[in-house]
């Protein structure tokens, strides 16, 4: 079965690497008068001329960065469209927005990640959610609905030990642990904003003259790779660094560049710096999961 998939503007640039793989058949919505996707105001355009045409599965891939709030304005007029085609409808996340608040950790605060794959799937009738180092993931709510989660901790991995040679790998908090199975440093979030890392005697022994590769999901501000940085050197790590599925914000990226000896950051988002490609990921994801 071919599959169909249609991006948001901001998963553009990934669709483009997708067009030439087996079995994808990659449609662009269209543009308005003027050729352009948004309106002078900044209003999105949106419309698929082809959407009677469909034929196969329908995947939209979407990122949520680096317009989180309009970006879901814009998947919601897809996903509105595209129900008039009568087909099962999946959703690929490259990067999940308002991931951090994926639980309720304080009262009158809401679990706006979940909200939005309930609205997706009860409102909009998505078959399937596609994430890629979802922040939420391993949530217990998660189980509740089809999500699929792909990681692209091996495929940055495999990139930064072709070179750094004998490189450990290390999760910077619990989430990160969760997510990648890897050892690392006791650190917590205990609500949408605050986390803490706390002194580790195993940690020390772990990183105690090593290359200590930092493999976390995002990067936002950097504030607590900057931190676990500065914990790896105090506890004798020879060199440092950064393998990141997410670059968020662009501020956060440069200080993470200034800091660590490199950055491996994939292009889940658009962003200059990335040099990890994903669209074999996403690929084989969708191939395997017929």
């Amino acid at each position: 079965m071919s599959i169909v998939v249609i991006p948001t503007t901001a998963a553009e640039h990934i669709a483009q690497k997708l067009t030439c793989k087996k079995g994808i058949e990659v449609i662009f919505p269209d543009k308005n008068k003027e050729g352009q996707r948004y309106f002078p105001d900044g209003e999105i355009y949106t419309r698929i001329s082809r959407v009677n045409e469909l034929k196969g599965r329908i995947v939209v891939l979407h990122s949520g960065c680096p317009n989180q709030s309009g970006g879901l304005i814009e998947l919601e007029m897809l996903l509105e469209i595209l129900e008039k085609s009568a087909r099962p409808i999946e959703v690929f996340f490259t990067y999940f927005p308002y991931g951090q608040q994926d639980d309720v950790f304080q009262a009158g605060e809401t679990n706006s990640a979940e909200n939005i794959v309930k609205k997706l799937t009860r409102y909009y009738g998505v078959d399937k959610i596609y994430t890629i180092d979802a922040h939420f993931f391993g949530r217990k709510w998660v189980s509740k609905y089809s999500i699929v989660n792909i990681s692209a901790a091996n495929l940055l991995m495999q990139a930064a030990s072709a070179d750094y040679p004998g490189v450990i790998y290390i999760a910077p908090d619990v989430g990160s642990q969760r997510r990648t199975g890897l050892k690392g440093a006791k650190k917590q979030r205990t609500n949408s904003f605050v986390t803490e890392i706390q002194s580790d005697e195993e940690l020390r022994k772990l990183v105690k003259d090593q290359v200590v590769g930092t493999v976390d999901d995002i990067v936002e501000t950097g504030g607590t790779l900057i931190n676990f940085y500065d914990k790896c050197k105090e506890y004798g790590a020879i060199e440092i660094i950064a393998l990141i599925t997410h670059g968020v914000l662009p501020d956060g990226i440069k200080r993470i560049q200034d800091k660590y000896s490199r950055l491996y950051l994939t292009n889940t988002i658009l962003r200059d710096e990335a040099n990890v490609d994903v669209t074999n990921l996403i690929w084989h994801a969708l191939k395997s999961n017929l």
